[in-house]
């Protein structure tokens, strides 16, 4: 038993010495990146079959390249399906390269990578698991959902490939997310990032490949990216919050602020800023819901409104500001997203296009309900032992 103990406290002072160090070295090897205000055509997607049903016809009429980044490719038959997909289009002499978080994507099989290789595609995982920091490697996710097809089609958004993004997982239910289709402009800056994660994986540099880079057109709505990796996401959304006047919206699957966002949005609401959260009511995480708890407390008392998504799993990544300014992509409002995952958003201003995504909002309150204090407060030894654990591990969740 002492033995057991000891090998315990050595395994936790190992993590911690790990995690601590390899986050340090991380940071002081980063720079803040972002791109420029540019001009692009938007459509919002907010269920997997209307999204995929499009995303596989952009693919099926590549003419020159498909590059995809995914954190989740999952081993079930939409997956075969998309896989399938990707290996036709490289059979025709289309460039096909594909890559996948290692420890997100760990279902697909090395017979399934074999074939996809064998077919043509030129395939990669991103972010293994390396010393000498391997607890820190194996947290720091690519959480980045992008597509580009041909430089002129870009995918950006909360959808992973898989069964569950369809609604197919009966414990939790449909499956409600936000991802956008761009065209214009913009779509240089999500090549421009998936060429940089892929030279950081493989060592193929593509970023200065004309053939990659087409000419493209103003769209009407005016947005910018931005990406972050583990680092520098909690400064946008301090900006965001500081910048409300009127009212602020987020929409979150994991709602886990910390403690900068949480008392800027205390000080939002003493501004006078009308504050609406949107969590959802299922978790498909152990541990998430409870780590979100005493934040809703602060809030509710503050004078904020909870909503909690009734209509299957909430997943969407959304900040809407004053109705004018949105921030819709990969990062959830959570540590998680904030210190440790690589993550891209896209900000978007004030155009017909946000109107849209002011009607998707309503549509997903009116399929929430508000929460009270008591809903949000435990009511047991268990609940307030599962939301200590919560708090504890919320950094990692």
């Amino acid at each position: 038993m002492n033995f057991l103990f000891l090998f315990l406290v050595l395994i936790l002072l190992w993590a911690t010495f790990d995690f601590i160090y390899g986050r340090k070295l991380h940071l002081k090897q980063l720079k803040p990146r972002s791109f420029p205000l540019r001009h692009s055509n938007f459509k919002l997607y907010t269920y997997g079959q209307t999204l995929y049903k499009e995303l596989f016809t952009d693919i099926q009429q590549a003419k020159h390249h498909v590059h995809i980044l995914f954190f989740i490719v999952k081993n079930d038959e939409i997956s075969h399906t998309f896989l399938q997909l990707l290996m036709e289009k490289a059979q025709q002499g289309i460039e096909v390269r594909l890559l996948l978080d290692r420890i997100g994507s760990h279902h697909l099989s090395k017979q399934t990578i074999r074939k996809l290789k064998q077919h043509g595609i030129h395939f990669s995982f991103c972010h293994k698991v390396r010393l000498p920091f391997l607890f820190f490697s194996a947290n720091q996710r690519n959480h980045r959902k992008i597509t580009i097809i041909d430089g002129k089609i870009g995918y950006i958004g909360g959808f992973n490939i898989g069964e569950e993004y369809l609604g197919h997982n009966t414990a939790l239910g449909p499956w409600r997310d936000y991802h956008l289709r761009l065209t214009g402009e913009g779509v240089q800056d999500l090549q421009t990032q998936f060429l940089h994660d892929w030279r950081d994986d493989t060592n193929e540099d593509l970023l200065h490949e004309n053939d990659y880079f087409p000419i493209l057109e103003k769209g009407e709505t005016s947005h910018q990216f931005v990406p972050t990796d583990g680092a520098y996401l909690q400064q946008t959304f301090l900006d965001l919050i500081e910048g409300a006047t009127k009212e602020l919206y987020i929409g979150t699957p994991y709602f886990i602020p910390g403690k900068k966002l949480m008392n800027a949005l205390l000080r939002a609401k003493k501004r006078g800023i009308r504050i609406t959260i949107l969590v959802p009511k299922k978790a498909d995480h152990p541990f998430v819901r409870e780590a979100k708890l005493p934040y809703c407390r602060k809030l509710i008392k503050a004078g904020c409104h909870i909503y909690e998504f009734q209509d299957g799993f909430f997943h969407a990544k959304i900040v809407m500001i004053d109705g004018y300014i949105c921030d819709i992509g990969t990062a959830n409002f959570d540590m998680r997203s904030l210190y440790l995952n690589h993550e891209i958003n896209c900000i978007l201003y004030g155009s017909p296009f946000l109107e849209q995504v002011k009607r998707e909002i309503n549509q997903d309150l009116e399929a929430s309900v508000s929460l009270s204090i008591q809903d949000v407060s435990p009511h047991s030894p268990l609940s307030k032992g599962k939301e200590w654990i919560g708090t504890v591990l919320s950094f990692f969740l």
